[in-house]
This record gives C-alpha cells, sequence and structure tokens, in this order.
C-alpha cells in the first residue's frame, strides 16, 4: 500500500535515502523460518531457585533478536511481576524480510523508540506510531539512541556504514558520519549493534566485525579505542571508563589507558550457562545487569526453556538477580533490556546503558 506523507531524509539520496513516514507501513503475517538442527543441551543452565524476585525485581523495556519459534516479534513492558504492555510485528515484513527487535528505549512520556533491522519507529502507549523510518535497501539498523524527544541518534549498516542524527519532526538529517569497516565487501549485518552519544559529546561504537571499541570525536576523528573480540555493546560509564560486552560471554570494564579494571564471564558464575552476551547495564547501585542471548549456541528451540534471559551481578560477582521466563510470559531471547527504576531521563542520556 502506498505510504502517507514521505520525507526523504537528506543527504543519502531519493533510491538509498531512510524514508522517515507519519505512518507506518501495513505489515502482514509471514510464515516463519525453519528450526535450526536441533541440538540437545549439556544438562542444567542454571540453579534450580533463582536469586530475586522474577519479574517482580524491576520493571523494565524487554525485547529481544530473532525468536524464530514465533511468527510475531514482541516489545514488552513489565511492571508489579505482570506483562503490563506489548507491541508485536511480524518475524518477516511485507517483503519477506526478517526483522530483528534488538535496542528499545522507553522515552519520559512513556513512548518507546525501537529498531527492527529494516526500519526503527516511535509508538506511544495506545499503539500509535509517531513516525517510521524505513532503511534503504540492503541497509540494516540495529542501534537507535533517542536524543531528546525530538531526534534519534541511528546506526545504519551498508556500504558505506553511516552514523546519523535524524530530527524526527522534521525528517531532517542533522549529522551524518561515514563509519569505517573491515569488510565493505561483505554483508553489513555484523557491522555494529551499538553505538551511543556519550554525555561528553563524543560517539562511542562497538565495531562488531572490526574487533574493538572506537569513541569518534565530533568529526569522525578517532580518539579512543580498545580491542576486543566481537564487542556487541559499549557503555561509556560516570566514571569516565567504558563497559564492554565481548564475544562471546565475557563484560570487562576497561579504563581510559586500556585496563582491565572489571571483569565478568562464565567461569564467575559456573553453575549458570552463559550464551552470548549482548546489551550491558550499570546500575545505580554500582551492578551489572546483563542480556544473555542463547539461539545462536542452542540450536533447538525447545532447549530454551531453562536458560536465563537476564543477569544481575554486583561488583562482586554475586547473582542477586537472575529472570527465566519462557512460559506464562515467554519473552523469548533477550537483547534489550531497559530497567524503569533507574533513576535518570533516558532521553538525556542519563541512564548507562
Amino acid at each position: 500500500m502506498p505510504l502517507k506523507n514521505p520525507l526523504a531524509c537528506p543527504g543519502l539520496g531519493v533510491a538509498a535515502g531512510l524514508i522517515l513516514m507519519a505512518v507506518p507501513a501495513s505489515l502482514p503475517a509471514a510464515d516463519q523460518p525453519a528450526s535450526p538442527v536441533p541440538a540437545a543441551p549439556t544438562g542444567p543452565m542454571a540453579p534450580a531457585v533463582l536469586p530475586g524476585k522474577g519479574l517482580d525485581q524491576h520493571p523494565f523495556l524487554y525485547t529481544g533478536e530473532w525468536d524464530h519459534r514465533k511468527k510475531d516479534q514482541t516489545l514488552y513492558v513489565v511492571r508489579n511481576g505482570r506483562v503490563a504492555w506489548s507491541y508485536s510485528i511480524p518475524i518477516n515484513d511485507a517483503s519477506g524480510t526478517l526483522q530483528e527487535l534488538g535496542d528499545a528505549t522507553m522515552l519520559s512520556n512513556g513512548n518507546i523508540v525501537f529498531c527492527r533491522k529494516v526500519g526503527a519507529s516511535e509508538i506511544t502507549p495506545d499503539k500509535k506510531i509517531v513516525w517510521d523510518i524505513v532503511a534503504p535497501k540492503d541497509t540494516e539498523i540495529h542501534s537507535i539512541q533517542p536524543i531528546g524527544l525530538d531526534r534519534v541518534l541511528l546506526v545504519v549498516n551498508g556500504k558505506p556504514a553511516k552514523l546519523m542524527l535524524i530530527n524526527t519532526v522534521t525528517g531532517r538529517t542533522e549529522k551524518e558520519l561515514a563509519l569505517p569497516t573491515p569488510h565493505p565487501d561483505k554483508s553489513p549485518h555484523l557491522q555494529f549493534r551499538r553505538v551511543r552519544l556519550t554525555q561528553a559529546g563524543t560517539y562511542l561504537a562497538a565495531h562488531l566485525d572490526d574487533k574493538r571499541v572506537v569513541e569518534y570525536d565530533q568529526d569522525g576523528k578517532e580518539i579512543w579505542s580498545y580491542a576486543t573480540n566481537g564487542p556487541w555493546d559499549a557503555v561509556r560509564l560516570k566514571n569516565g571508563n567504558t563497559l564492554i560486552s565481548s564475544y562471546h560471554n565475557t563484560v570487562i570494564e576497561v579504563n581510559q589507558q586500556g585496563d582491565v579494571v572489571w571483569q565478568f564471564s562464565e567461569k564467575d558464575v559456573p553453575e549458570y550457562k552463559c550464551f552470548i552476551f549482548q546489551e550491558v547495564n550499570r546500575l545505580a547501585n554500582g551492578n551489572t545487569v546483563i542480556c544473555n542471548w542463547c539461539p545462536s549456541d542452542l540450536k533447538d528451540p525447545n532447549t530454551w526453556p531453562g536458560s536465563v534471559h537476564v543477569l544481575e551481578v554486583t561488583p562482586e560477582k554475586k547473582v542477586v538477580w537472575a529472570l527465566s521466563e519462557w512460559k506464562d510470559p515467554d519473552l523469548g531471547p533477550a537483547s534489550s533490556i531497559q530497567l524503569l527504576d533507574e533513576p535518570g531521563v533516558p532521553e538525556k542520556g542519563e541512564l548507562t546503558r
């Protein structure tokens, strides 16, 4: 169906440009892809009794990529120990392209900004789409950060990859930087999952396929970097250090000199099975919250239940909350979580996530 009121974002050209719409495209349901080859679990993936209060530990916004068991992919808001709100999109868009929910933020006004690989949107609590961005052909959007209530910072994985600051009211691209990638001849899928504007006004980019985290100034000049295997997320902490989730299941905190000052991995919690650590948060109380994404390692989705979606660990590496909810509600794999009881205004970058 035709889309109403398209606004071409400047700087990309007509054919390759992002398109910002006042209303979203209609996305019909599509058949889910075939499941991967089954593989048996190796044993218990978590203690029989999990620490914390389960769904009642924190209110939170949650989503995850590639839940190929389902025809729909879902954003969840959990409050008071139950799902208070949800919003679903088909796993495939109208063209049959896979959609992936991987980055989402609830704003101070209750709206939620999220990306879905083939685009990005803002949705109200009553499920009205405020704006919709469609990614150009052969590009992907896995990272989106609200900057105030009327701008978003997103990264378009592509050839080249581009960091873009877009005014969602006018549709104008107010900033655009090309980001270097090591394999411009290959699929852009693994280029980036998290790129963030820091409080200092720099850009912190987790180069997933380049095995390093890089900080850029406003002109795109590299001013700091740290080499690590498969960085999925990078968070600039209030103490100036950088918190990184690194492939396969390690979180490290490094200082500006490149020294590791804190580290957490599966070795610290042998009673838990850890998979790919995706988003990582540092809480105001000093604890660290980690999304533990399982589909790549557990080839048989029937073995996903029993694994832990989210871990909250203290600086001493004690697990104080382990979330595992695969039935009523079935939250699916974990890529993104925003704890809604954390102090700070999300769109002002006051949450360390």
